[in-house]
């Protein structure tokens, strides 16, 4: 009898023992989990930060323009509505004074030859700001790291 006792006590104490072991194991793979995920995630966003810097285009205003109050903002380059791709500039720009002026926008590779340029009327009221869309030729492909000069 007192053998089974002391058996019965021993098996509780290893079951108990396993648990918490378990439990303790669970707890050290979830922390080391969230820990890798949160590595993970600062690492990609890292990269796409990086990767956005890198592909970015240089826009630039002349001298003229920012003498008139023209300033730009955001901008993106998309594939326009026919399905030329990277042939659509939509960019914001922001008035400091009334403007009324048409805008020539060219577009010059990474080994800075020009690409296209196109013409937009663009009038607007001192203190206004509205995205813009310049459509190039179909067949101008704005690439990674072109220049772009508005004049």
């Amino acid at each position: 009898m007192k053998k089974t006792i002391t058996l019965l006590i021993l098996l509780t104490i290893l079951t108990i023992s396993c648990n918490r072991a378990k439990e303790k194991t669970k707890e050290a793979i979830n922390k080391g989990g969230e820990t890798v995920g949160k590595t993970a995630t600062e690492f990609f966003e890292g990269v796409s930060e990086g990767v956005d810097k890198t592909l970015q285009c240089d826009i630039s205003l002349s001298q003229n323009l920012q003498n008139k109050g023209l300033k730009t903002g955001k901008f993106s380059i998309e594939n326009d509505t026919t399905g030329a791709v990277n042939n659509l500039l939509t960019l914001y720009l922001i008035f400091d004074k009334d403007f009324n002026d048409t805008l020539t926008v060219k577009a010059f590779d990474k080994n800075e030859l020009e690409i296209g340029r196109t013409r937009l009327e663009v009038e607007s009221k001192a203190g206004d700001a509205s995205y813009y869309d310049f459509v190039f030729d179909r067949r101008t492909y704005i690439e990674v790291k072109s220049k772009i000069l508005i004049e």
